[in-house]
């Protein structure tokens, strides 16, 4: 998983860097697909039909902008603006073992707020990182995601989580971005969980649309980053960074 971990790391840098006015998000897809091949890697979302799911996912990527939350299909007609907010979540698999990372850009000029949003999230995750050691609790994560969040003023999308991950994409257990210190599962060193806080502006309410992926529901901007970190003796080893 390690090894997966590095391949994908590597491959959402690169695709970061090419963010920019004027591309269509199907660009993104394609070049996912390119890297992910390059990588002798398979992508573990196209195909992928979660439980309560109306349908198969139909790409390798999920790339949504603005109020567009999670699971957000790449389309040729969706073009990148100045402003936009965009996040970019893809996962692969290497020699059987699934690995899931997400992150966040923005394209100036952006608000201080929305600014300060993506910080935010992103020192989530940071801090739910450090929190991930052997016999803490899942509440332990889930709290210092939320208190880091609420505190500066957003909100979490609750309905969302992360989650295990190992041979296939989405395992036991869920992995809450709230909850209570010293609360829900105690971590054990072995384990591997997907840790991704998101959030958003406005209240954190989403809704469900016809391509099948999320979307806020006051139509507030949100912000996503995830990495795929391991449970070790010696602390928490993330997996999916560079």
């Amino acid at each position: 998983m390690a090894v997966a971990g590095q391949k994908l790391g590597r491959i959402l840098q690169k695709l970061r860097a090419m963010v920019r006015p004027g591309l269509s998000t199907q660009f993104f897809e394609e070049e996912s697909r390119r890297l992910i091949r390059e990588a002798d890697a398979e992508p573990v979302f196209l195909g992928y039909r979660p439980a309560g799911a109306k349908v198969s996912y139909p790409a390798t990527l999920c790339i949504g902008l603005n109020d567009a939350v999670v699971h957000t299909p790449p389309h040729k007609d969706i073009i990148l603006r100045d402003g936009d907010v965009v996040k970019l979540d893809l996962g692969l698999r290497y020699k059987g073992l699934c690995v899931d990372s997400a992150l966040t850009v923005a394209l100036s000029p952006v608000s201080k707020e929305i600014e300060k949003l993506i910080e935010v999230t992103k020192l989530a995750l940071d801090f739910a990182i450090q929190t991930a050691t052997a016999g803490n609790t899942l509440g332990d994560i889930g709290n210092v995601i939320q208190t880091s969040v609420e505190s500066a003023g957003f909100s979490i999308v609750k309905a969302l989580t992360g989650h295990g991950i190992g041979e296939v994409l989405h395992e036991e257990p869920s992995v809450f971005n709230f909850g209570r210190a010293g609360q829900g599962m105690k971590l054990k060193a072995g384990m591997v969980i997907a840790i991704e806080p998101i959030t958003a502006l406005g209240n954190g309410r989403i809704k469900q649309v016809s391509d099948d992926s999320y979307v806020t529901a006051d139509k507030s901007i949100s912000a996503h980053f995830e990495h795929t970190v391991a449970i070790t003796e010696n602390g928490p080893r993330i997996l999916t960074a560079v």
